[in-house]
């Protein structure tokens, strides 16, 4: 496939919006995005990606494959082949039925790059319900491509069972860049968590909905750190040969690539 390539500039991405977690001199933070399309494809359709998708270490999940209808738990490869995390649906297990906790294909699906509707997978949660993400080692980074935000969506990022940090609807929506059409104008954007330093890194995140309505997530991307992540580090491009593999257990699009640094 060709391969396009996306580079957002330091700039552009600070004037977005940011925002950090106030009390401490580390805490997870985060910033908001458009996101890219598909960094491999340039597909505009599946929804946002990262800006950061396809850098050195990053492992992004698209959930356009793996996910089996009543499992209750899914375990993603990493790019060395090695298990790199799980989900856990809990007793529900995943549905593939619009409506339900699962994942499946709906017009609620988060929006593009540039408000596009998105014909594919996507994470769901809802009422009562939470899904749990652990990793084998511990993060610094956590990009979600969210919409359509609304209320009672919850993110909490915890390490050794301890929270570490939570984000709610009120901290994101009011910065949110895309107001999508197709849901009524509700908020949609890339959403960037990471960890300004050794005491905020994570090894489980929980996707919680609170109330009615649901919580509507794709393209999760993630990045293995025992420190902070450098959040400008956007000028990365790919080499020409690439590589992409589809784990059979979790569905996960792997984007494996040798990098180099712009001058």
């Amino acid at each position: 496939m060709k391969l396009t390539k996306s580079v957002i500039s330091v700039a552009a991405l600070a004037a977005i919006a940011t925002a950090a977690t106030a009390g401490s001199a580390e805490a997870i933070s985060f910033r908001m995005t458009k996101g890219i399309n598909n960094p491999i494809t340039n597909a505009s359709n599946q929804g946002a990606y990262s800006d950061y998708a396809g850098n050195k270490g990053v492992t992004t999940v698209d959930f356009n494959s793996g996910f089996t209808n009543g499992a209750k738990t899914v375990d993603i490869k990493g790019q060395d082949g090695n298990k790199f995390m799980t989900f856990d649906f809990g007793q529900q297990g995943v549905s593939l039925q619009s409506g339900k906790t699962g994942v499946y294909s709906d017009k609620w699906a988060p929006a593009g790059a540039n408000g596009e509707v998105n014909n594919s997978k996507y994470l769901a949660v809802f009422a009562g319900n939470t899904v749990k993400m652990t990793f084998q080692k511990t993060m610094n980074y956590f990009g979600i491509d969210w919409g359509a935000i609304s209320g009672g969506n919850i993110f909490s990022f915890f390490r050794n069972g301890q929270q570490v940090k939570s984000f709610s609807t009120a901290d994101v929506n009011p910065v949110a860049p895309i107001r999508a059409s197709q849901h009524g104008g509700e908020g949609n954007g890339y959403l960037h968590f990471y960890s300004t330093g050794a005491n905020d890194i994570f090894d489980e995140i929980r996707v919680t909905q609170n109330g009615g309505g649901g919580f509507e997530s794709d393209n999760f991307s993630f990045k293995e750190g025992s420190g902070a992540f450098d959040i400008t580090k956007t000028k990365d491009v790919p080499e020409p040969t690439v590589t992409i593999g589809l784990m059979a257990m979790g569905g996960a699009f792997l984007l494996k690539r040798g990098r180099k640094q712009l001058a």
